[in-house]
């Protein structure tokens, strides 16, 4: 019989009167990977919360370890085994790798003096349990987001870690850092670890659970064995509808020539010898790994980060592109990779957000802006997106992740690109909402826009793209068309050393 470890029955919590969750129950046995699933507002943050002792539910019952707790306090939780990892990873980016693995475990044995030499002998343990090495001596906020989970890992298991609460662990690692991610996921339950996962990456789900539970609108709508589910059928419980998963049938018009044409493009350092086109009405995918050089190419044809050598053409016509605004006067728009820093002004409203590229066609007589006119754009650009929000005068940070992300796509629009760069365009958005998205792209690749969707989900590139680019070390080192490919054979391409 397997051996439970934490059980939540009939847990309810509710703010404002809002329900976050209602009647809900969980229980991990000792050595499960169990997933948690569900869109976002589904309620599972709370349940983490809830776990962790950082939120108090309004009725239910929490045992863990077979102990009851009335009232649950995160001190509790953590001597109980109970160890989150957040998306940001709760680490200090001024301190070393050995230092965030270790602090916190000198500190519980009462230390009063750090013993440096020993700091660094525990973090070395604690990663030879996972069979990893890093580099002690950097500092956090130098290593990649692969490096940082693992380092927090790290951590968790000096505390004794009975069950790990993984976040939305995948979000920015690339397909081979989820590899290895679930080399040692799958390490630590050979070693009677427990983890709850969470995420929305439903391929993800399917290939590392035991068990999975899905949440909506804050009510369990199921929870079993993961063999009993498909894709489909976690997207049916997610969404509660059918989700259309067709791809875009691109068909070449009468034009010939090509909308985008770059011709040897190189940024010593970056990227080299980029030689590629872009159709009227097409999508292009652009993938590789982690410093494969996609996302320089994105941003030297967005002029951040301008190309050193090769030719760009806009219709036919070389173009220079030395500045964001020689981008933009060509026509090219650019969705970012990180659009909380780079795609939008969080405490700024909605409204603003939408018109900020295209003030200036809103300035009348005298200098001043119409606000009437003003009005009208950003209803447009709502309107054009589907933002579901109250009102556009909200700060855009009050929005889910798929909804931001359209936010950013209606500031573009604004402006008429005819082409238009998307660089992880659906990262940490909902499947839901991914597939709106999705279908956006396709009706504005109907209209005649030209769209270069740069990503590494290989599912999200063969249902969007006609044509994808595979990038490793700077080059571009293959070409596929999607109907001559399947996504095993793309994902063992990306993968390849």
């Amino acid at each position: 019989m397997p051996e439970e470890l934490l059980c939540v029955n009939n847990i309810t919590k509710s703010y404002a009167g809002v329900k976050a969750l209602e009647d809900v129950s969980l229980n991990i046995n000792r050595g499960e990977i169990h997933c948690l699933v569900g869109e976002n507002g589904s309620g599972k943050s709370t349940l983490i919360k809830i776990i962790a002792g950082v939120v108090t539910p309004d009725a239910g019952e929490i045992h863990i370890n077979g102990k009851h707790y009335p009232k649950l306090r995160p001190i509790d939780s953590i001597r109980e085994g109970i160890q989150i990892i957040y998306q940001d990873f709760s680490l200090f980016p001024n301190l070393t790798v050995a230092e965030n693995i270790a602090l916190n475990h000198e500190l519980a044995r009462g230390q009063k003096l750090v013993n440096w030499r020993r700091v660094r002998q525990v973090a070395t343990a604690a990663m030879q349990q996972i069979g990893i090495k890093l580099d002690l001596d950097a500092r956090v906020e130098q290593i990649s987001v692969a490096d940082k989970q693992l380092t927090a890992i790290s951590r968790a298991l000096l505390q004794n870690a009975q069950l790990i609460i993984m976040d939305e662990p995948t979000t920015a690692l690339t397909q081979r850092e989820v590899r290895s991610l679930f080399a040692v996921i799958k390490s630590l339950q050979a070693r009677g670890i427990s983890i709850l996962f969470v995420s929305h990456k439903l391929n993800e789900v399917l290939e590392i659970s035991n068990k999975t539970m899905i949440l909506r609108n804050g009510r369990k709508v199921v929870d079993a064995d993961a063999r009993e589910f498909d894709r489909a059928k976690l997207v049916y419980y997610m969404t509660g509808r059918q989700i259309d998963d067709s791809t875009y049938d691109y068909r070449p018009g009468e034009l010939t020539v090509p909308l985008l044409k770059v011709e040897n493009l190189t940024s010593h350092g970056n990227f080299s010898d980029i030689s590629f086109e872009l159709m009227p009405g097409e999508i292009l995918g652009i993938t590789g790994l982690l410093g494969s050089g996609r996302t320089e190419l994105a941003l030297a044809l967005f002029g951040v980060q301008p190309a050193d050598s090769g030719t760009i053409s806009v219709e036919g016509k070389p173009v220079e592109i030395c500045s964001i605004q020689d981008s933009i006067a060509h026509g090219i728009g650019y969705v970012p990779e990180d659009r909380l820093t780079e795609g939008l002004f969080l405490d700024q409203s909605i409204g603003r957000n939408i018109v900020v590229r295209t003030i200036d066609r809103y300035v009348g007589r005298g200098g001043l802006l119409d606000g009437r006119e003003v009005e009208k754009g950003i209803q447009a650009g709502v309107n054009q997106l589907s933002i579901k929000a109250g009102s556009p005068a909200l700060p855009v940070k009050s929005l889910s992740g798929g909804n931001q992300q359209r936010v950013v796509l209606a500031k573009w629009l604004a402006s008429s690109p005819r082409i238009l760069v998307l660089n992880g365009p659906t990262v940490g958005v909902d499947i839901g909402s991914k597939s709106e998205l999705h279908e956006i792209l396709r009706e504005l690749a109907r209209q005649g826009m030209g769209l270069i969707v740069i990503s590494d989900d290989i599912p999200e590139l063969m249902q969007t793209c006609s044509r994808i680019l595979l990038m490793r070390r700077g080059r571009l080192v293959d070409e596929f068309r999607r109907q001559d490919t399947t996504e095993n054979q793309l994902t063992l391409k990306l993968t390849e050393a």
